[in-house]
Parts: structure tokens; sequence; C-alpha cells
């Protein structure tokens, strides 16, 4: 079997064909990345100009939607400048690129929601305790964990993976480099990595996630204790946001990189790596938005303070 260079360039065979059914939805899929590009800009932005928003809480919330804005911007726009112009190459140090931003984020959000989930455990079990239980020097503490975390997952299987010789294969059915596709081409003995990246996927996913469990379980508790059915209305409404968004993510995460290997295809995974690189970002602001009164309550505001400026 030849070995490939890897100084060449990979070929990303992309998401969509050229066809009229596939154009509508390129032009849908970019809408979505734009308007989640937009939704979580302006989540980011709300929270930044409103005092009553400078919380711990939702300061995580403005990381999630940073994470999600630059994992979008890693993903889409060489995917529609590849559909767009017919290149479809990529250099390696771009795929490697490309594999350490997307670990990055993934498993920087994994252990940013566990933070989050520590924050309404301790806002709905201690919540007189709150400001010294999640103190925003604890609140920094647990965000730069996250992001750290998440890139030492990335560097070291995207440095791994791109270490490997590759065959004259070298094209990637998907569109956009990703640790489980690309290793697929190696022309070597992938068994110890992919073993070595199983385990670490499973704990940047289970631990935090046990944590998440963890957390939700002492809520659930400590909310079927509760006297008034106001207060559990009210309770549930602020932690079921996050546990739609902690569903959606961990449902993609762990489809796509605990899935036996021999059970995967190329058209599942791009369809479940499209849903988390791309739907999940755009279902996060609005989420939360549509469920929180108090970011409804900032929009209303700076669109009424601008009005008023329009008018003067």
């Amino acid at each position: 079997m030849n070995i490939w260079n890897t100084t060449s360039d990979f070929i990303l065979l992309g998401l969509f064909n050229h066809t009229g059914a596939n154009l509508f939805l390129f032009v849908m899929v970019l809408m979505i990345a734009f308007t989640s590009l937009v939704g979580n800009a302006l989540m980011i932005f709300l929270i930044h100009q409103d005092a009553r928003l400078h919380t711990p809480m939702y300061f995580l919330l403005s990381q999630l939607s940073l994470m999600d804005m630059m994992l979008i911007s890693t993903i889409v726009p060489k995917m529609a400048a590849d559909y767009l112009t017919g290149k479809k190459s990529i250099y390696p140090a771009g795929c490697g690129l490309q594999i350490f931003f997307l670990l990055t984020l993934g498993g920087g959000e994994c252990f940013l929601l566990a933070a989050m989930s520590y924050d309404r455990y301790v806002a709905v079990c201690h919540p007189l305790r709150y400001p010294i239980l999640m103190s925003w020097q604890l609140c920094l503490r647990m965000t730069m964990g996250s992001w750290f975390l998440g890139a030492a997952d990335g560097l070291m299987q995207a440095a791994a993976t791109m270490s490997f010789p590759f065959c004259n294969a070298h094209e990637i059915n998907h569109f956009f480099c990703e640790a489980p596709t690309l290793v697929r081409l190696a022309c070597a003995d992938t068994f110890v990595f992919e073993y070595v990246m199983y385990i670490c996927c499973v704990l940047m996913l289970l631990v935090p996630f046990s944590l998440i469990l963890i957390s939700y379980s002492l809520i659930l508790a400590a909310v079927l204790q509760m006297r008034s059915r106001e207060a559990r209305k009210k309770t549930f409404a602020t932690c079921s946001s996050h546990l739609c968004v902690v569903g959606l993510f961990y449902g993609a995460a762990i489809f796509t990189y605990m899935q036996p290997k021999s059970y995967r295809s190329a058209n599942n995974d791009k369809v479940v790596s499209a849903f988390y690189t791309i739907f999940t970002p755009l279902l996060n602001p609005l989420i939360y938005s549509m469920r929180n009164s108090e970011v409804k309550e900032a929009l209303r505001k700076y669109m009424h303070q601008r009005a008023a400026l329009s008018h003067d």
C-alpha cells in the first residue's frame, strides 16, 4: 500500500451536491448559521449591556454563546467556500486546526455546561449562600478550566491524528476535518490511538455529564420538598432551559464520539455533525431567550432605548 505524502492537501467531499434540492439546503444552512451568529452575538451583547445580567449565571451563558460562535466560524465559512468555488482542498495544517478548535470548543462546552449545572444547584439548594459558594473568583476559575481542558484535549488529539502517515485515498467523506473520520485514512495501525481517543472522549463527556446528573438530582430533591407550587414552577422554568441545551449537546456528541466503529456510516456522521456544529448553536440562544424572562426584559429595555434615541 502506498503512503501518501502528508504535506499534500486533503480533499473534503462536502455536505451537499450541486443539485437544485441541495442548493436550497445549502442556502438554508447558511441562513441558520448566520442567524445563530447573530443570536449568540446578541446574547453576549445583552449580558454585557444590562447590569442585572452581570451575575455568574449569565457570564457562563455568555461564554457558551462565545464557544458556539467560534464553532460555527470554524466550520461554516470553509464549507461554504468549498461549495461555491468547487475547490474542496484543505491544507494539512488547516485540517489540524479544525480538529483542534472543534475539540477545544466541544470539550470546553462539556465542562462549561457542568459549571452551569453547579450554578443552578447552588441557586436552588443554597440561595442564601450563593455569593459565597458561587463567587466570581470560582466562576472565573471554572470558565478558565473549561477552556484549558478543552484546549488540552484538542491539542493532544489534533497532534496525534496529524502525525499518522496517510494513504493515497486522501479524500475525506465529510464537510470538515474530524478526528474519527481522518483516522480511517491512516496507513498505520491506529488501534492504540483509537482506544486512547475513545477513553478521552468518554472522560470528556461522561465526567461532566455525571456532575450534571448529580447537580440536577439534588435540585430535583430540593424542588420536591418545596411547598409552594409557584416556587416549583419558577425553579423548573429556570432549570429546564439548561437541561434542553444539555440534552441536545450531549445527545449529538455521544452519538458522534462514543458510537462503536462498526455502526458508523459517513452519511450519518455528516448529518449528526451538521446538527451539533450548525443547528445546536442556533437553538441555545433561542432556548435561553424564549424561556428566560430576564433576557427578554433586557432585550425589551434595549429596544425601548434604541426607539427613544431614534425619536430624539
